[in-house]
């Protein structure tokens, strides 16, 4: 056969030819994936921003993004210590200069001693450099009152986010009424919705207290538990604490009781405590679920099979473009954990920069060591700044007629209650309700924020997502124009 003929055959077999890939030869799964975190709201507000830059007026001079926890985006400044030593293992040189701290070029040299060919460049363990490892050990065992932690059972994640799917993939299995069934709490963080999705798993969704301060009630999680089981296999029971949306901090009792229920209904627990340090309210504390755990005696130790997290992203710290985290398991079946560490190898190593700026979370200078003072001091005041900004929030929301905020515990979000006219509920644009609350509020106002229909709520309730993080002064400006806005759509809907 001529070339020419050939080519000719070929040509006119494409032309004819359809897409490979469609939204109808796709994986279906992704297509049930929603993330409202950074859904359609948040691409009209990056289409605002574009169109304020092109000159097109608007009733506002600037969008403000309190959709999302992305701390340094909003203005919260690094930590120096972290920085500093992070410049020094990115480019060794400065190691020759005066300028660093003695503390954080001794840092920087061990942790380079630990890569491969002494730069962050390498790959590293699957699991993660082992150095880091074991100083995340160290600080689990300090945090927990001694409670002992192996480094073996600490994975190092790219952010708490990789470390939970990774998770999730390794738990989901089975086909129909046999299919995994993850227990997540309403309102919800998307990322789990999303993940189950993604992976075919069927969500069983428990409703948290909003009458008492977003609480969990263990009557909540048997109800939910015994409607599920007929049709899955409920498997997993997952809980934020801190929460996220809803900023509530879980009493010890609280932890207790889900321990117990976990044990007596044999679930593996996944604990995400990526908020431990953002806790603001009078008489509330971080309990981590390793130590309740431990305490409550080897009738529970020995059993509950737990998963935790922990990310660099939140806290004091704010580094979320550095996705770095850790994941610790307890009573994982041995010959589970292989296929664990297999899991992870896949995907080769974590970032090692992360790696590397989980290591100074874990392990901050001590109090005798020259960068101490202004790293406490730095420390200090984000976090006493986030307590104050919780504090405001719910103040004048709650000065807000319609509008219902519970104490911003810990975390970095509040989640009031809004109360929307009849007509705003009826209309007919084909959106829930609050998410037309809020376009309308970023259309007018500028300011981005997730409608409660994102994380789930219960039915005739509506609510809205909105982080603490913004500048005072900045935050004080959002507030009153929330306060502003929803008096006036109150009226026009009414």
């Amino acid at each position: 056969m001529p070339c020419n003929v050939f080519n000719e055959m070929t040509e006119n077999s494409v032309v004819h030819r359809g897409k490979v890939l469609t939204l109808g030869t796709m994986n279906p799964s992704v297509k049930r994936v929603e993330y409202a975190v950074r859904g359609p709201i948040v691409q009209r507000a990056v289409q605002l921003e574009q169109e304020l830059k092109q000159g097109i007026q608007k009733p506002f001079t600037e969008v403000i993004k309190a959709n999302i926890g992305d701390c340094h985006a909003m203005g919260q400044q690094p930590i120096t210590f972290f920085r500093q030593v992070l410049a020094l293992c990115c480019y060794p040189d400065l190691l020759e200069d005066n300028r660093f701290p003695e503390d954080t070029k001794t840092r920087a040299r061990r942790i380079l001693q630990a890569c491969g060919g002494g730069s962050l460049g390498s790959y590293s363990a699957s699991q993660g450099i082992e150095i880091v490892r074991q100083d995340v050990a160290r600080y689990i065992e300090k945090r927990d009152g001694g409670i002992p932690c192996n480094p073996d059972n600490i994975y190092l994640t790219t952010g708490a986010s990789d470390g939970i799917t990774t998770m999730l993939k390794l738990l989901v299995s089975g086909e129909g009424s046999s299919r995994t069934g993850v227990m997540i709490s309403i309102p919800q963080y998307p990322l789990y919705s999303a993940a189950l999705a993604e992976l075919s798993a069927v969500q069983i969704s428990y409703y948290l207290d909003e009458e008492n301060c977003w609480s969990l009630a263990v009557g909540e999680l048997q109800h939910a538990l015994e409607a599920a089981r007929q049709y899955c296999r409920p498997r997993v029971l997952c809980i934020i604490n801190p929460g996220n949306p809803t900023g509530q901090v879980q009493s010890r009792q609280c932890i207790e009781d889900v321990i117990k229920f976990a044990a007596e209904q044999n679930l593996f627990l996944m604990a995400d405590e990526v908020y431990q340090d953002n806790v603001y309210a009078d008489g509330c504390r971080f309990h981590s679920f390793k130590k309740v755990l431990f305490e409550m005696g080897s009738k529970y130790s020995d059993q509950v099979e737990l998963v935790s997290f922990h990310s660099t992203s939140k806290c004091y710290m704010g580094e979320c473009g550095f996705r770095a985290g850790y994941m610790e398991v307890v009573n994982m079946d041995p010959e589970v954990k292989v296929q664990l560490t297999k899991l992870v190898s896949v995907r080769l190593c974590p970032p090692v920069p992360g790696q590397v700026l989980l290591d100074l979370v874990v392990n901050p200078p001590l109090p005798e060591e020259p960068s101490y003072r202004t790293f406490f001091e730095e420390r200090s005041a984000t976090l006493a700044m986030l307590a104050e900004k919780a504090r405001m929030t719910q103040q004048i929301l709650n000065e807000v007629p319609g509008i219902t905020c519970n104490p911003v515990q810990g975390a970095m979000y509040t989640f009031p209650r809004i109360q929307l006219p009849p007509k705003a509920i009826a209309q007919e644009k084909g959106q829930a309700p609050d998410m037309f609350y809020c376009m309308k509020l970023l259309e007018e106002t500028g300011i981005c924020l997730v409608p409660g229909s994102g994380f789930g709520q219960r039915d005739g309730t509506y609510h809205f997502r909105m982080t603490i993080l913004p500048p005072t002064d900045k935050l004080k400006i959002v507030l009153a124009k929330i306060k502003e806005f929803h008096q006036s759509f109150t009226e026009q809907y009414s």
